[in-house]
């Protein structure tokens, strides 16, 4: 069934970019997902549709990787179809979905840092304060910054600052406290003046 799931998500793969088509209310979507649970896999494919382009830009905001993000996007929604049965409807379904999204990427992060860790000793780059550094007169890279923020401040900087996310939602994204969250983004922010200030 995976590969099922993988040859038609490659099939009906578009540009995450670009899908801005679809868009519907709450008593439409309910019905898409009730479909979607029993099998409807054009219910599945529009539910897809509908958030692909937000899953791809976490994933992508993550990863700092397109290729990757491509393949993580791919991941993210083999594993809604394979879990779909057990959204029960207690928050957004795109809370929920982007939950997946968000935990997807992160396992493949950390599985990349050990495989990358075996080569090469990473100790000295994980101090955010090392590792980026900007002067005045130069063009900043902000992405380039928040890609070494430490791991939690940064997925809140993304979700909340980049993504438009509230902080009860990104609360229940990342199971944390919204208190935890808003720590997490004032490091985060901190972390960044700091960096734009050498």
């Amino acid at each position: 069934m995976k590969h099922l799931i993988y040859d038609r998500l490659e099939e009906k793969m578009v540009s995450p970019i670009k899908n801005r088509e679809y868009s519907l209310n709450s008593d439409a979507e309910d019905l898409l997902i009730k479909q979607a649970k029993e099998g409807d896999n054009n219910a599945f494919e529009k539910l897809y549709r509908m958030n692909v382009s937000r899953v791809y830009a976490i994933c992508l905001r993550i990863s700092s990787d397109k290729t990757r993000a491509e393949e993580l996007t791919q991941d993210v929604f083999v594993k809604v179809w394979e879990k779909l049965n057990s959204f029960r409807g207690d928050s957004l379904f795109s809370t929920w979905l982007y939950k997946i999204a968000v935990n997807t990427s992160l396992i493949e992060l950390r599985r990349r840092k050990r495989w990358f860790a075996r080569f090469i000793n990473f100790s000295d780059l994980l101090n955010f304060d090392k590792k980026v550094s900007i002067s005045m007169g130069t063009s900043i890279d902000l992405e380039k910054a928040v890609s070494y923020l430490p791991e939690k401040a940064r997925l809140v900087f993304i979700l909340h600052d980049v993504e438009g996310y509230k902080h009860d939602e990104i609360s229940k994204i990342l199971s944390v406290t919204s208190g935890t969250t808003k720590a997490q983004l004032h490091r985060a922010r901190k972390l960044l003046r700091e960096a734009m200030e050498k």
